[in-house]
C-alpha cells in the first residue's frame, strides 16, 4: 500500500498526537517526501485548542513548533481519508476500532509498531506527569517516526551488475 496520508491519534489530541504530527512533519520536510499528516483525539474535550503548553515547550526545545496545531476529534471519515491511522496506546486503539469500518481496519495500528527496539508498545500519556514524561514522549515519538519514515521511503535502487 502506498501511504500518502497519515493520522496520529491519542485521547485528547493535546499532548502525544500533536507531538507525533509535529515530529513527522519535520521529518517529511527534511526528506522531501510528500505525505499529508494530521492528528486527532478519540475524545473531543479539547477541540479547537492548541497543544498543551508543556508539550509545546518540550517540542520547541527540540526544534518542533506545535503552536499552529489545533485539537480535533477522530471521525469515521478519517478511516477513508487516511492510509495509516496510528494510535498512541491500546485504550485509544480500542476506542478507534469501534468507530472504524471493518473494511478499513488494516489502516489502524499502534505508532510504536514502527519502533520495536524501544522496549515500549505505547506512547504513555504525559498529561499528569512531569518534565521527564514529556521528554520520554518525544524520545519514543522520534524513534517511531524514524521507523515510520523508513517504511515510507523507497528502497534504494541497486545497479545491475
Amino acid at each position: 500500500m502506498t501511504v500518502r496520508r497519515i493520522l496520529f491519534f491519542c485521547m485528547g489530541n493535546i499532548c502525544r498526537s500533536p507531538t507525533a504530527e509535529g515530529v513527522m512533519r519535520a521529518r517529511l520536510t527534511a526528506t522531501g517526501l510528500d505525505v499529508e499528516v494530521d492528528s486527532a483525539g478519540t475524545h473531543g474535550w479539547h477541540a479547537g485548542e492548541p497543544p498543551d503548553g508543556r508539550s509545546q515547550a518540550h517540542a520547541l526545545r527540540r526544534g518542533y513548533d506545535l503552536g499552529a496545531l489545533r485539537a480535533r476529534q477522530l471521525e469515521a471519515a478519517d478511516f477513508d481519508h487516511f492510509d495509516l491511522v496510528l494510535a498512541m496506546d491500546d485504550d485509544n486503539l480500542i476506542q478507534a476500532r469501534r468507530l472504524c469500518p471493518p473494511a478499513r481496519r488494516e489502516r489502524l495500528k499502534l505508532l510504536m509498531d514502527y519502533a520495536p527496539g524501544t522496549g515500549s508498545r505505547i506512547v504513555p500519556d504525559p498529561y499528569y506527569g512531569g518534565e521527564a514524561d514529556f521528554e520520554r514522549v518525544l524520545d519514543l515519538v522520534e524513534a517511531a517516526c524514524d521507523g515510520l519514515l523508513a517504511s515510507l521511503s523507497p528502497a534504494p535502487r541497486t545497479r545491475p551488475a
